[in-house]
């Protein structure tokens, strides 16, 4: 609908009228140049001279036209299944084809009125449902957030979700902050009958332990429905395609709900990565066996480095420092304060100095020890720390300041870095990072320092260092230029509810500082040491030329081999200087590879292993959840149904009356002399009028 309107009274259209009919009647009214013609000539033109001028009056008064464009937006319907194991499980095959169609015929019937959306979630979220139920975990409430992220300012009329209850990462669906404003229809998969069944819930066990010592392996066993039966807990040692039996504990089931819990205590008697097997045995009648095994696998290390944290004084930095280097088992850490050291520097691998040397504490006998012992250090300056004599001990770093004042200083990742990587979250989550309390002054960094992080100071990204990593004649030395990064560490889990960023760019840098002096000039090193069989296994590679300074000219290729000889070769990525591989996702097992570069005509290899070891987190819990899925209709006013009601939920849809479209009005308001078309108006009134003046002899 479009409306007429003028920027000047109304009644200035009269005087527009007044002008048209004055100029044609002034025109034609007294004018004999058509006298012999029809009096009906003279009144047409005048008719055409009357409506040009008033028109061209009209004009010039700078009429608006306003146009409202009405749109409309159907209401959002999201269909989201679960394609995790266990679906498939609580569903024969005959099941889940007849449940497919059923699905497929309610979207169909859904975006008749309504635009439908698909997910599939479990493990991840994704759009588009393909119903293979392959996923090795299920998180319902990251499905649910991320519709809340999408949807939450749109017109989201209702989501159906198809599961069967079960979760097994992620929290409680039913205790989310985040809440969608739509009802959620559940489609309640799977089978809640509990029938006989031994499982192995969990199996607790150190990824990590040492030759020679011991560990314990602790197993949480459950049983449904077997009163009176009996089964044994037997742990296998898995070498090569044979199992060597290690222990075999008989287990005596008393009642239907039975539970309990055993520990096995394992030597460490070969270093590597270790697979052993779980298997509680079956009983008569069992309802699947497939839960009744899991395997692990166990890093055994042959040395474990000592750690000293030496600081000024008490400060938030230790226990952040300390919590994160401990949760690497390759690492014992201690703490001692400069007023008072009672260990003997010479037993450590690694020591951090906080805030030392400072104004109080010169520490001059303990860093005597460790030069003479060239034991690697990180310095942590703050405002307690003896700059003068910092400067002294290191040359990556030096820093002019009277330690008085400081700067709130973020960090930034430098691009240039390549002594490692650093993840893209962390890369990304670093500047948003609450800031860090460095000196003010001036800085300089020698040119062979290695600067893995710059000071940002509120909006500016400077070149100040803030983290700058380097070698002195052999010796790996390390300086934080800031204190309290204590901050960092509690920010990490006030955003992701872990601290895998913090302990990302704190252990990678401690085990760069840390690591023993290799003179290999090609080194391959997994970033770990086991994966899970969902997530893929990433490489890095280093080559040195005869400087030990780091190239990738040449092409690097790596063979990684499973335990049946079978070969699968990759050729590295160039990441800045080093090498990166991301080879993808393999199959469980144990692996070796060997890698390979051909550089100034010398054939360099390295070689390693890397374990892959299963994800059962779906084959444990058989029986599916349909209370949740109940509860969680209810929560936010939905309904439960079964498969074989699928086709009742578009009838409920409307039933309920909230799911409508959403009108949008936009307003538009134009100029009328933009019109195209009131331009050849004129142009035809003028050129009509013209045509029968210069046909009846006139002008």
């Amino acid at each position: 609908m479009a409306n007429l309107t003028f920027q000047y009274p109304i009644w200035y259209v009269l005087l527009c009228v007044l002008l048209g009919a004055a100029y044609a009647f002034t025109l034609y009214y007294r004018d004999r140049t058509f006298h012999e013609q029809s009096a009906v000539l003279n009144r047409l033109l005048g008719a055409l001279r009357f409506i040009t001028v008033t028109l061209l009056s009209l004009l010039l008064l700078a009429p608006l036209l306003r146009s409202v464009i009405t749109e409309v937006q159907k209401p959002i319907i999201v269909l989201a299944q679960d394609q995790s194991e266990s679906v498939a499980a609580g569903m024969p095959e005959a099941a889940r084809t007849a449940y497919r169609r059923a699905f497929e015929e309610l979207s169909a019937e859904l975006e008749r009125n309504y635009a439908v959306q698909q997910y599939a979630f479990g493990s991840s979220v994704r759009e588009g449902i393909d119903f293979v139920y392959e996923d090795k975990a299920t998180n319902i409430s990251a499905l649910l957030n991320q519709l809340y992220d999408l949807y939450g300012n749109q017109n989201l009329g209702t989501v159906i979700l198809a599961t069967d209850g079960v979760y097994n990462e992620g929290s409680n669906p039913l205790y989310l902050n985040n809440k969608i404003n739509a009802p959620i229809y559940t489609i309640a998969l799977g089978d809640t009958t509990i029938k006989r069944d031994i499982t192995l819930k969990r199996v607790f066990h150190n990824k990590i332990a040492y030759l020679g010592d011991k560990f314990t392996v602790q197993v949480d066993i459950a049983a449904q429905n077997s009163t009176g039966t009996s089964t044994n807990l037997v742990i296998y040692k898995i070498e090569g395609n044979s199992a060597r039996k290690l222990q075999q504990l008989p287990i005596n089931i008393d009642r239907n709900d039975f539970f309990t819990t055993r520990d096995i205590i394992l030597d460490a008697e070969q270093s590597g990565v270790q697979r052993y097997r779980v298997v509680a045995e079956p009983v008569r009648g069992e309802v699947t066996t497939v839960n009744n095994s899991k395997e692990i696998f166990i890093d055994v290390l042959d040395a474990r480095q000592k750690i000293l944290i030496l600081a000024h004084a008490p400060h938030p930095d230790l226990t952040a420092l300390r919590q994160s280097i401990s949760t690497n088992r390759n690492y014992q850490v201690e703490l001692a304060f400069a007023n008072d050291i009672k260990v003997n520097i010479a037993d450590f691998d690694f020591i951090i100095l906080h805030q030392l040397p400072s104004r109080n504490y010169d520490i001059a006998n303990v860093l005597t020890t460790m030069q003479a012992r060239r034991t690697p250090r990180l310095f942590i300056a703050g405002m307690q720390t003896n700059f003068t004599r910092l400067n002294q001990l290191q040359s990556l770093v030096s820093i002019q300041s009277d330690g008085r004042n400081a700067n709130d200083v973020q960090g930034r990742a430098m691009p240039d870095f390549s002594n490692f990587t650093l993840s893209e979250q962390l890369i990304q989550n670093l500047p948003i990072f609450p800031p860090l309390i460095a000196p003010f002054g001036e800085f300089r960094v020698a040119p062979d320092a290695s600067m893995l992080l710059a000071q940002r100071i509120g909006k500016i990204d400077t070149r100040y260092p803030l983290l700058v990593l380097g070698e002195e004649a052999g010796l790996r030395t390390g300086v934080l230029c800031a204190e309290g990064i204590w901050k960092w560490r509690l920010f990490d889990y006030l955003q992701h509810q872990n601290h895998d960023i913090f302990d990302e760019l704190l252990g990678k840098s401690v085990q760069f500082l840390s690591i023993k002096d290799d003179k290999r000039k090609f080194r391959v090193t997994p970033s770990r040491n086991i994966f899970n069989e969902n997530e893929p296994v990433f490489f890095d590679a280093e080559l040195y030329n005869d400087n030990y300074e780091l190239v990738n000219d040449p092409d690097a290729s790596i063979t990684i081999i499973n335990s049946e000889d079978k070969e699968f070769l990759f050729t590295f990525n160039k990441n800045g200087r080093a090498y990166a591989l991301n080879a993808g996702i393999f199959p469980v097992g144990n692996y070796t590879f060997r890698a390979a570069v051909n550089y100034n005509n010398q054939n360099l290899t390295a070689t390693g292993q890397f374990s892959v070891q299963p994800v059962q987190l779906e084959l444990y819990e058989t029986v599916a959840d349909h209370n949740l899925l109940r509860l969680l209709s209810a929560q936010y006013g939905g309904a439960m149904v079964y498969p074989n009601d699928i086709a009742n939920i578009s009838d409920m849809i409307r039933a309920k009356g909230t799911v409508k479209p959403v009108l949008y009005e936009t307003a538009k308001t134009r100029l009328v002399i933009n019109l195209k078309w009131i331009f050849f108006l004129l142009l035809l009134l003028l050129t009509v009028e013209w045509f029968f003046r210069r046909y009846f002899g006139a002008y």
